[in-house]
């Protein structure tokens, strides 16, 4: 299965959520899409896309969810299945930036992405090395430490997306090469399929900085089944760009 997300992160509203959704719903209608697209926009604004998207062959996803099944007392929390009932089809989970900024370990997010799974949604597992950990030369070491500790035990049963983002290369200028997403895709492709001929094939997706010029390049790679994009999905000729890289 090819796919492509798009991570609106804490950015837009509901006007230019309206608008951006039209857009690309007018393009998926023009020239359909080979691959899954799915839109994460900031959770306020979920049931509005969600509510746009609708019969556009456009899917929605949430930027994370709790690992606490709910309904219960966790202020601020939004429970997989409140992500179900606002639209969602897939939630990411373990992204960079919840690891960095709030310091997520690998059990969190496989307890997120099991919290998924039972809501019916499909996580988008985010793993992904440091510069300090590449230079050090622990690069594979690290992500297949996180794939590990990140991939709840009904991967084995159920669909499940992983997207590999090396830390260092999302919003720095420094941009992976085409043998770096290559050897890492191996890498976890490998590790993934040691875990049994039962398993559900599992989507790899790249998201490092991914964007018009070197999306084509990079979605050319082995093992690459499509891209989770930042910046670039909140311009919609930007994210169709990258869609139509992954034909």
């Amino acid at each position: 299965m090819k796919l492509v997300a798009g991570n609106w992160k804490m950015n837009g509203d509901k006007a230019m959520a309206q608008a951006l959704v039209a857009d690309l719903a007018a393009r998926q209608a023009a020239k359909r899409a080979a691959s899954a697209v799915v839109l994460c926009p900031p959770a306020y604004l979920l049931p509005q896309v969600a509510a746009a998207a609708a019969g556009k062959r456009l899917n929605v996803g949430g930027q994370d969810c709790s690992a606490e099944a709910g309904p219960g007392a966790f202020t601020g929390e939004i429970s997989a299945t409140m992500l179900r009932d606002a639209g969602c089809d897939y939630v990411i989970v373990g992204h960079s930036e919840r690891r960095a900024r709030h310091g997520e370990s690998d059990a969190l997010v496989r307890a997120k992405a099991e919290r998924a799974l039972a809501a019916g949604l499909i996580p988008i597992i985010c793993v992904g090395e440091t510069l300090e950990q590449r230079q050090s030369g622990d690069a594979v070491a690290v992500v297949r430490r996180q794939v590990a500790g990140s991939l709840p035990d009904s991967a084995r049963q159920q669909v499940v997306v992983i997207a590999y983002e090396p830390v260092w290369a999302i919003g720095t200028g420094k941009t992976a090469t085409p043998d770096d997403v290559r050897a890492m895709h191996g890498e976890i492709r490998a590790q993934v399929a040691g875990l049994g001929p039962q398993v559900p094939p599992v989507p790899l997706l790249y998201g490092g900085s991914v964007k018009p010029d070197n999306a084509a390049e990079l979605m050319a790679q082995p093992n690459v089944d499509g891209a989770l994009v930042g910046g670039a999905s909140l311009k919609a000729a930007d994210f169709w760009a990258i869609v139509e890289a992954c034909r």
